[in-house]
């Protein structure tokens, strides 16, 4: 994946995690929220048809309000479906569509569509309940990492991939490997040149099943995971049967006991930790040249105006950006022509009174700080980076430096 794919995807995650967030919050007075998730490959027709079957089965419903409510939302649904030609989007869509608590007994009818989410939608889902469901969204957004998969013992081998958190058996293989006990009449020796040729042999096939799966895609592998019983998958790994290439790329060798399908979910929980491990490191690596150049050097800024500032001047290498940050800019021009800027939370825009001539002004633009942030970036050809804060220093960029800092090009002063 390119630099500009990466914060391309980073950016529809920030932008799908706030959706989910605010949808999260919504609650219904009955079981009158719907979610739809359609995966790409079911036909909008089919959808449509059974949201026409669902809305015809909640003339049902005992509760007044809540048959009209539930009706209101597969209406709502329905014409929302009719945008769209023969199939959903890429990665298909999920739709969420209810009458939700406005406060003071009222209600507001919400209808919203999330195109192409992140991962594609395994399998089609309706759901009706007093709350959203996201889970399976909130899931593909955690979904972080392509892992290589090798399971093996001297009877049978399995590769796949780890997308994300999501296992996938592609290839299998069963060995000829005779036991250890030898038919009458063999010699021992002879017996044993013939084992080992045969265990060379499914190693080397092994090997070639692993080549053809993970080599083409070998620049856009996080890692290989091997597993399998002692000694057979420190045989197959100091034998060097893997492409030199991803030989480099193991992260570790793990002690599975079952080789089939089932061997390779074990495998992912086995190497867990390393798997976490790996899933912070560039977080953690850049955080720690922040850190450096915070303390011994000069080419480290933060704080929303500081880096800001930096970025229009085109002095920012790296944009670093928490994850968990939310607030928006309210940029401020007073009839004096002076323009300032004010991170606020929350709905509404407070009055601003400018630093410069004391005037209150009371309308402002408000937009969301990582668009504002980015868009500057992307016009600057500055990389932005969104830094988890499931580890220490990233929590630290958010709490201790508002969640925005940046790594200098070159020092500024600012």
């Amino acid at each position: 994946m390119s630099e500009q794919e990466r914060e391309q995807s980073d950016k529809q995650k920030y932008e799908f995690r706030k959706v989910i967030e605010e949808l999260k919050e919504y609650r219904g007075s009955g079981t009158q929220l719907v979610t739809i998730y359609v995966p790409p490959d079911r036909l909008v027709s089919d959808v449509v048809a059974h949201v026409t079957q669902e809305h015809s089965e909640a003339s049902n419903i005992k509760s007044k309000d809540t048959r009209t409510n539930v009706q209101d939302a597969l209406k709502s649904i329905k014409d929302r479906l009719k945008y769209y030609d023969t199939k959903p989007p890429e990665n298909g869509m999920v739709l969420f569509s209810g009458a939700v608590d406005a406060g003071g007994g009222q209600t507001d009818m919400i209808t919203r569509v999330l195109e192409s989410p992140p991962q594609p939608v395994e399998s089609f889902r309706y759901h009706c309940d007093s709350e959203f469901l996201t889970e399976p969204l909130e899931e593909m957004l955690a979904d972080k990492g392509l892992f290589g998969l090798v399971v093996l013992d001297r009877r049978e081998a399995n590769v796949g991939w780890l997308r994300g958190k999501r296992v996938e058996p592609v290839k299998s293989a069963s060995s000829l490997v005779p036991g250890k006990q030898r038919k009458g009449g063999q010699s021992a020796q002879r017996f044993a040149r013939l084992r080992l040729e045969a265990i060379d042999n499914f190693y080397q096939e092994v090997a070639g099943m692993a080549n053809d799966l993970f080599v083409p895609d070998r620049h856009d592998i996080d890692g290989i995971l091997v597993g399998g019983p002692s000694p057979t998958k420190d045989e197959f790994l100091d034998g060097d049967y893997l492409h030199h290439e991803l030989q480099d790329m193991v992260l570790g060798k793990f002690d599975v006991a079952y080789t089939d399908e089932s061997g390779l979910h074990d495998l992912v929980d086995a190497a867990s930790e390393v798997l976490a491990e790996h899933e912070m490191l560039e977080d953690k690596q850049v955080m720690e040249e922040f850190f450096k150049e915070l303390h011994d050097g000069d080419k480290a800024t933060y704080g929303f105006e500081p880096t800001r500032e930096n970025l229009m001047m085109g002095a920012v290498d790296r944009l670093l950006i928490s994850e968990d940050l939310r607030q928006d800019v309210v940029t401020y021009e007073c009839s004096n022509g002076h323009t300032e800027r004010e991170l606020v939370e929350g709905t509404g825009t407070p009055t601003h009174t400018c630093s410069r001539c004391g005037e209150e002004v009371e309308d402002g633009e408000r937009e969301d700080v990582i668009d504002h942030l980015m868009e500057i970036a992307n016009q600057r050809g500055t990389e932005t980076i969104f830094v988890s804060t499931d580890f220490e220093k990233g929590e630290q960029l958010l709490t201790a430096f508002g969640g925005v800092a940046g790594l200098l090009r070159y020092a500024t002063g600012v």
